[in-house]
């Protein structure tokens, strides 16, 4: 058995508990952003940088991937555009905390492990380049050039490049991201594992085979203008903010919300918008319409059940639910998934779901109503070993109504880091198509390779059996992002080296390789001057508009590199100044990589001027611009699949991994979930006040977290302290990354290899 223990610097004990949060944002958002940018950056700093948030002349906020409104759709950005977490993420970054070298002779290595993600965070900015020699207890300080040599030194040392693991974060600009895959096809391997590996790949998986291209299809005015919008596993009220906006403005034309989810979550619920009067003095406005407070797993089963009720009344009265012009024209496979639907076990529904037959044809009937709907998700539908084949299922519903290419309605995957789709775009995938990569190939007069590389839970298997033995991680934090901590943990320090190219310190600093770096980067909030003057870059939001993202800080240390500039080096270092591509060029002038980029990648022609317009570009969708489907069928596919949900032993609970309200990602700015009403504690799981009755536990107790799996295996997560919380029967939930320990690395959905972090079934014991 796995174990995962508590880390003394949080005192656990001092949780307190109040009542949820029956709404969300208000003047407690303003002062909690205010309060936080103050003690990071003092007040003279937080004012420029949040002026200049998300603004045309300014950066890009480092946080979530939610767009700004764009005026050529009549719509206008507000003096403050962004919210409470996003001012969080820009405090994190432009903090006047610092982490020099002084820190790391005080501090081993060893040391530093025994501390929580929270402390390791806090501790502020990374000023130079950083060198754990093979043997060493405590980092030392290295030189940029000594660091390049000895990256180029251990690459060139392999026996093959597929030794060689090259990993990215969301958080790099699509100018890096198009540097870091061209370096990294150039040294001769696709092992291009990201974040998304483990977020939306479930995503990108469903919807290439349903329509053609595996991003939504929507864009912020199609929300603001629809009838209806469904948002399912999604919290948006702590994951991305800026949506309760778009909520509200939807709500103001008319429509309606369904929120899916197992926790009745405040964001869902009622938005105070602390940029009018009724936000500010008022009741706010009230957001879902219906709140289906499903079980964990149940959401295939659901949108199923909508499927055959919606057949069922086309049957009744033909034309008057299905869009049959549509259907006929543009889509493949309708009638095998009506019949697929003809029938259904509603008993096994009722299990999956937990919900009421009367509220699941309410649900239905809306749908069926509407004649614009926008169906979101975020990991609550992602993460489960049947993803891939849920959100075919929601885009099955979609296709059935009619609701791809049209104003008000579409698909919507709603991603969670800023530049996560944009990488994607560039080329940081473990198995891009042949079409980019041929032209790569024209393009820099390279061999680039075509075998596919390893995605995220494909690296960790590699470096566990001895086959990946560099890592390489362009931002995020690897260590605490994946699943199966303890196996990622050893599989990282089995490497013989690890670079990690960072901002701040995290939990994969302190599970070095044989040999590790760390190598501090510029924040997206610092200016990048290079050769030919002040540099900006460019990132892709979420509905794939691409814009100008431009640094106005001071940065944090001299010693600082652009990741462009770190990319730039690296090849020079390890290909020769005589190799094909010009990265010493690339790292003087940004607008020569972009002249590339727009003759590689498809729908960035002319990309250097199209970037310079006020709100960019929107990068083209085929579904959505003219209904056209670049599928095997040359049309939009309906799918099939068997009913599948978790199923649960008596004694036992659901468990779901997700963020406190103090969080983003694997970065912890604090210990307050507001929402939620738990204080000053993380190692809390939240279960029904009744399960816990049934089950012979108190509220506040002290617990052990055990998984337990198919294959026998158990992993363990101690101390833990119970809350009782309205979330659904049998469900529980508990922060990542305390609780990816309890995830093996091989439980994975179907088809995109994304951890299952949303369906751990979990036996609580009393602590030991």
């Amino acid at each position: 058995m796995t174990r995962n223990a508590p880390r003394a610097d949080i005192d656990e004990a001092a949780l307190e508990v109040h009542k949820p949060k029956e709404w969300a944002a208000g003047i407690p958002g303003v002062a909690v952003s205010l309060l936080r940018g103050v003690e990071q950056m003092g007040t003279g700093r937080t004012v420029k940088t949040l002026r200049l948030l998300n603004q045309r002349d300014g950066f890009d906020c480092p946080g979530c991937a939610w767009p700004e409104p764009r005026a050529e759709d009549g719509e206008h950005r507000k003096f403050a555009e962004f919210c409470e977490n996003g001012a969080k993420a820009v405090a994190e970054e432009a903090t006047k905390r610092r982490v020099g070298r002084e820190f790391f002779a005080q501090h081993s290595v060893e040391e530093l492990h025994g501390r929580t993600d929270y402390w390791l965070g806090q501790q502020g900015r990374l000023t130079e380049p950083m060198v754990l020699r093979e043997g060493g207890t405590h980092y030392e300080p290295i030189s940029w050039d000594d660091a390049f040599r000895l990256i180029a030194g251990r690459l060139r040392e392999l026996d093959n490049p597929d030794e060689a693991i090259f990993y990215t974060s969301g958080r790099t600009s699509n100018e890096a991201a198009f540097l870091y895959q061209l370096l990294v096809r150039s040294f001769g391997t696709n092992n291009l594992p990201d974040c998304s590996n483990m977020c939306h790949e479930s995503s990108g998986a469903a919807l290439s085979e349903a329509y053609g291209i595996g991003k939504g299809s929507v864009s912020l005015a199609d929300i603001h203008h629809a009838d209806l919008i469904v948002v399912v596993g999604q919290n948006p009220g702590t994951n991305h903010p800026r949506m309760l906006s778009a909520l509200e403005e939807a709500k103001g034309r008319g429509a309606k919300v369904i929120a899916v989810n197992p926790l009745p979550e405040a964001g869902l619920m009622r938005f105070k918008n602390p940029q009018n009067p009724r936000g500010v003095v008022g009741k706010g406005t009230p957001l879902s319409d219906e709140f289906a407070q499903i079980r964990l797993g149940g959401d295939l089963a659901l949108f199923q059940a909508i499927g055959h009720l919606l057949l069922s009344w086309e049957e009744e009265a033909p034309g008057t639910i299905v869009d049959r012009a549509f259907v006929d024209s543009s889509t493949h496979g309708f009638d095998d998934w009506a019949k697929n639907l003809r029938e259904i076990d509603w008993a096994a529904i009722d299990e999956a779901t937990g919900l009421d037959r009367g509220q699941i044809e309410r649900i239905a009937r809306m749908i069926a109503a509407s004649e614009r709907t926008v169906y979101c998700w975020a990991m609550g539908v992602t993460q489960h070993r049947h993803a891939v084949a849920t959100i075919q299922e929601i885009s099955n519903l979609a296709f059935a109504r009619g609701m791809i290419g049209k104003p008000g309605a579409g698909l919507c995957p709603v991603r969670g880091h800023s530049n996560v789709q944009g990488d994607r775009t560039m080329g940081v995938w473990e198995k891009m198509p042949e079409a980019f990569l041929s032209k790569l190939e024209d393009e820099f007069g390279i061999p680039v390779p075509r075998k596919h590389g390893f995605d995220t839970v494909d690296a960790i298997r590699a470096m566990r059996d001895g086959r990946g033995k560099v890592f390489l991680g362009m931002g995020g934090n690897f260590a605490a992002a994946t699943p199966d901590s303890e196996l990622t943990e050893r599989a990282l320090r089995s490497c013989e080296l690890t670079v990690h190219v960072s901002t701040k310190l995290n939990r994969s600093h302190v599970v070095p390789g044989r040999t590790a770096l760390i190598l501090p980067t510029l924040g997206r909030t610092e200016r990048d001057t290079q050769a030919t003057g002040e540099q900006f870059v460019t990132v892709e939001d979420s509905m794939s508009c691409v814009h100008v993202s431009r640094g106005r800080l001071k940065p944090a240390s001299e010693h600082l590199l652009s990741e462009v500039a770190i990319v730039c080096r690296l090849a020079r270092e390890l290909f020769g100044d005589d190799h094909a591509v010009p990265w010493r060029d690339f790292e003087g002038d940004y607008d020569l990589i972009r002249d590339r980029i727009a003759a590689v990648v498809p729908g960035c022609e002319d990309y250097n001027a199209k970037v310079r317009q006020p709100d960019g570009f929107v990068l083209p969708h085929p579904p959505r611009d003219s209904r056209s489907f670049q599928t095997s069928t040359g049309k939009a596919n309906f799918t099939t699949s068997e009913l599948e949900f978790p199923r649960v032993p008596a004694g036992r609970l659901l468990l779901q991994t997700l963020r406190s309200h103090d969080q983003y990602n694997t970065t912890i700015y604090g210990l307050s979930d507001r929402y939620r009403g738990i204080e000053d504690a993380r190692r809390v799981v939240l279960v029904h006040a009744d399960d816990l009755a049934e089950l012979g536990f108190a509220d506040g107790q002290l617990v052990d977290l055990v998984s337990e799996w198919e294959d026998g295996s158990e992993r363990r997560a101690e101390h833990f302290r119970t809350v009782a919380y309205p979330t659904a029967r049998g469900c529980a939930a508990a922060y990542f990354p305390e609780a990816n320990a309890l995830v093996p690395l091989d439980s994975v959905a179907k088809k995109s290899n994304t951890p299952v972090s949303k369906a751990i079934v979990l036996r609580l014991e009393p602590a030991s």
